[in-house]
């Protein structure tokens, strides 16, 4: 990167700057739910059209909300949480939970659910 030190600021060029184009917009979720098999999964779309799924011993789960989480009973909505992923753990090994925003790109999440739905095997 070009900078001129006697000049006070910052002075760049553009093509130092290396910009790019980056995904954004939320997407189709589609690109995501299509990857659970109703025979391994169970899907439910509640009367907010928040979309949850879950894998049939419990230990998955992913929920969908295109408006917003809504928080518990004294909470207020969770109003920029669009996607939790959710693993339960074993006595031996913690599990882990994930949220990402309305906004993040379906495409982004179905990578995340592919590489997870990689790494489970039936017991």
């Amino acid at each position: 990167m070009a900078l001129d030190a006697a000049q006070p600021g910052f002075a760049t060029t553009v093509a130092a700057l290396r910009l790019r184009s980056w995904k954004l917009g939320a997407g189709q979720a589609m690109e995501v739910t299509d990857q659970f098999s109703e025979a391994d999964f169970t899907h439910i779309v509640d009367d907010r059209a928040d979309v949850h799924v879950s894998s049939r011993d419990g230990r998955f789960y992913l929920g969908h909300f295109p408006n917003g989480r809504p928080g518990g009973a004294d909470e207020d909505w969770v109003t920029g949480e669009g996607w939790v992923i959710a693993v339960t753990g074993t006595a031996s090994v913690p599990g882990y939970r994930m949220s990402f925003g309305t906004e993040t790109p379906a495409e982004i999440i179905a990578t995340v659910v592919a590489r997870i739905l990689a790494t489970s095997r039936p017991l």
